[in-house]
């Protein structure tokens, strides 16, 4: 012992996530929903998600992603799935001011049980568009999309005009959906969509139905040889070749 001296560790990580936890535990979830998001700020935090009142999800956010961007994403990811009512969601969500270096996410996955009983970490529901490269994977049969798959005959809020170009079809379909849908654009790092689909001219039926899988069994038959549509169990991609897609389904060629 050294006379008028003593050492002392204050435990912050331990102190924060036991704080943490109270708080967490003490919020009443709210739905996970655009009107409810409204109110929530786009500020760093962590926040969980629930299904069924079961604790299926936690994420972390920064100041430049914040807990609305963040939360409207997933509200968006969970819209138009099988086996998922979006309606069954739930969050709580906490803003905190002052981060760390402590990885909150991380602690609080292993407080609540791990991956075993959060299951959709890890299971790819936090991930974004994995880009056209990933297309061929074959799909985990415990992964957020093979347990929810897109739901592509779910009827849509959209106007179409009767008679228009491929290329116009396609674009609105995306605007409307909740998932990703891609189609091949005029070259590798343009906007523009392939002159295929340009050129093609589309006249949709009398009382059309319009659901993803309609407009595009509509559109692709009319396009030029060489077109698939393929249905995946987390997007929608349109593309002139003849890749194999393990997980794929075909929709339409033409």
């Amino acid at each position: 012992m050294i006379p008028g001296y003593q050492d002392f560790e204050f435990d912050l990580p331990g102190a924060l996530l036991q704080r943490l936890v109270e708080i967490l535990k003490n919020l009443i979830p709210a739905p996970l929903n655009e009107d409810i998001l409204d109110a929530v700020p786009d500020a760093q935090g962590v926040y969980q998600l629930f299904l069924h009142n079961q604790l299926v999800y936690i994420g972390k956010t920064d100041a430049e992603a914040g807990l609305n961007r963040r939360l409207r994403r997933h509200a968006k990811k969970i819209q138009h799935r099988k086996q998922l009512d979006p309606t069954d969601m739930s969050f709580k969500a906490v803003r905190i001011y002052v981060f760390t270096a402590v990885d909150l996410e991380t602690q609080l996955i292993a407080y609540y049980g791990g991956l075993k009983q959060v299951r959709w970490n890890g299971s790819g529901f936090g991930s974004n568009d994995p880009g056209r490269e990933r297309d061929t994977t074959k799909y985990k049969s415990d992964h957020f999309d093979s347990l929810y798959p897109i739901d592509i005959d779910r009827v849509l809020s959209i106007s179409l005009p009767v008679i228009d170009s491929a290329a116009s079809m396609l674009i609105e379909l995306k605007k409307v959906l909740p998932y990703v849908f891609r189609f091949e654009s005029a070259s590798a790092h343009s906007r523009q969509p392939h002159a295929d689909l340009i050129a093609t001219p589309i006249t949709l039926p009398v009382n059309f139905t319009p659901t993803a899988r309609n407009v595009i069994a509509t559109v692709v038959p009319k396009l030029p040889s060489g077109w698939r549509a393929v249905h995946l169990p987390s997007h929608i991609i349109l593309y002139k070749n003849t890749l194999t897609y393990p997980s794929g389904t075909l929709i339409a060629h033409s």
